[in-house]
């Protein structure tokens, strides 16, 4: 894992999980979304984001706007990147109607906002994002590779292009999202993104790196074997 180019972020919204990982060293920015609050029971949006940027306060960190209205989008944009030096503020690649965010990216960018543009699944998407980035910021272009998967289409064609896309502007980094696997980490890598973003359940896998598959079988049929004796069953 040491050897890996590509940048392990974890995708969360609970703050003892986040500075778990960010103390463990292995972890190199953070990544959230209104679905990951409403899961973790987020309350107070600005709260939650203020305690996480004081306990992580030098690694890259996402938060997203929650308005679906563009004018309302860019005022929540500009606070959310008052809250520290180390955020990026994640606007959707449309608004909940298909409406193109790509006017709002272009204005923010000129501002110098670092953005995380989420919910990106075409080239198009790609093209469109990196070209309305500002030169001279530093932002993220969030494919969600595993969403390209669910469908039944092999994402790994569109994310090595995509990554070639994001290499010609500087600044721009190429975010492997919406993971599935612990496998996703080693074909990010083979794409050239620049990061990933992995929920803790993948997280929870690393140990399994390096192990040998006879000894993951065995511990498989451990496993099998500690459950069946607690659930007491008997058939002969």
């Amino acid at each position: 894992m040491e050897n890996l180019r590509v940048k392990l972020y974890a995708d969360g919204a609970v703050i003892e999980e986040m500075v778990d990982a960010y103390e463990r060293g292995t972890i190199k920015g953070f990544t959230t979304n209104p679905s990951l609050m409403k899961k973790a029971g987020i309350t107070e949006y600005e709260t939650f984001a203020k305690q996480a940027i004081n306990k992580i306060p030098d690694m890259p960190i996402s938060f997203e706007v929650f308005s679906d209205d563009f004018e309302i989008m860019e005022k929540e944009a500009e606070k959310i990147a008052s809250w520290g030096e180390n955020v990026y503020v994640k606007i959707p690649i449309s608004n909940s109607i298909g409406e193109s965010s790509l006017p709002l990216i272009q204005s923010l960018s000129e501002k110098g906002i670092s953005l995380n543009v989420t919910a990106i699944l075409t080239m198009e998407q790609v093209r469109e994002t990196v070209a309305a980035f500002a030169e001279g910021t530093n932002n993220i272009v969030s494919v969600f590779a595993g969403r390209i998967a669910d469908s039944g289409i092999d994402p790994i064609p569109l994310m090595k292009e995509a990554a070639q896309v994001c290499k010609q502007k500087k600044g721009t980094e190429l975010l492997w999202a919406s993971s599935r696997e612990l496998l996703n980490i080693f074909q990010a890598e083979e794409c050239e993104c620049d990061i990933i973003t992995c929920t803790q359940e993948i997280l929870n896998k690393l140990p399994n790196v390096g192990k040998s598959l006879e000894q993951i079988s065995l511990e498989t049929v451990q496993m099998f074997s500690k459950d069946s004796k607690e659930l007491g069953f008997s058939i002969i």
